[in-house]
């Protein structure tokens, strides 16, 4: 009989006893993986909580809106007729027209021109192009060329040359409009600039040392804001697009009428000079 040294048995009996790495790394993985189901699941059916508004009930039954009050723009016509303004369609516009609008013009005048009212081109306003003669939109008298009841030329039953029943300034339609005025006509006093930024020149501009006036056109509203910008005379190569860039950023102490701001429709001049 022989017999193994006592050492050499205990370290067979640890070496049979070592754990198997793969064995403990599956454990690992199953049990994590039990572990998140699980998780999935509670979360899965927890209950949402009712959504509690802050806000209690607002009522606007006690809010009335309001419209600004009429600044009495746009004007009329007329010619003392004692019938209302024939229907009919409206007269060219132009910024400052000659001669006012009539429905009964005469036939062999010294000087034609087209009759026209103080309207910038680019409104839109409601009209009939297709009837045959001058007149209101819309108006009672189908029939009878009548001028209106109105006065100071034009056509309808206002004042000061329009077309309508407008009292207020130079314009079209009824007394509720914009109320546009124009700086130095009936004590207007004209916008102040307060803040005129320098247009810059365009790139195509500066390489072919082009330069010039763009003439500008704008209305500053009773806040001292410029409103409506348009080109009224371009210059091309991208300084139109640069001056109305620059005259959006004006400011100005609006114009004063009766101890009022006031808009106004004014014209400037954005110069471009290289040197």
């Amino acid at each position: 009989m022989s017999l193994e040294p006592a050492s050499d048995s205990l370290f067979q009996q640890h070496a049979a006893t070592h754990t198997n790495p793969w064995s403990v790394g599956t454990s690992v993985i199953v049990n994590g993986s039990i572990l998140a189901l699980l998780l999935c699941i509670g979360l899965g059916r927890k209950t949402p909580l009712p959504l509690v508004s802050r806000l209690g009930h607002v009522s606007l039954h006690d809010y009335t809106l309001f419209a600004p009050p009429s600044t009495h723009g746009g004007n009329g016509g007329g010619n003392h007729d004692l019938l209302p303004a024939i229907e009919g369609r409206l007269p060219q516009f132009q910024r400052t027209p000659i001669i006012p609008p009539q429905v009964q013009a005469l036939d062999k005048p010294i000087l034609a021109l087209n009759p026209a009212i103080a309207v910038p081109p680019d409104v839109k306003l409601p009209d009939n192009p297709t009837l045959p003669n001058l007149g209101v939109y819309r108006s009672s008298n189908t029939v009878v060329l009548s001028n209106g009841p109105g006065s100071d030329a034009g056509i309808g039953s206002g004042k000061h040359g329009g077309v309508g029943n407008g009292k207020g300034n130079r314009g079209w339609g009824s007394d509720d409009g914009p109320g546009v005025y124009s700086p130095g006509v009936n004590g207007v006093s004209p916008p102040v600039p307060l803040f005129e930024p320098e247009a810059e020149f365009s790139d195509e501009a500066r390489r072919q040392k082009y330069q010039g006036v763009c003439m500008i056109s704008l209305i500053v509203d009773a806040h001292g804001n410029p409103r409506n910008v348009r080109v009224v005379h371009p210059l091309g190569m991208g300084l139109d697009e640069r001056a109305l860039q620059a005259v959006q950023l004006y400011r100005f102490k609006p114009a004063m009428k009766d101890g009022h701001p006031v808009p106004v429709a004014i014209t400037v001049a954005v110069n471009f000079h290289l040197f």
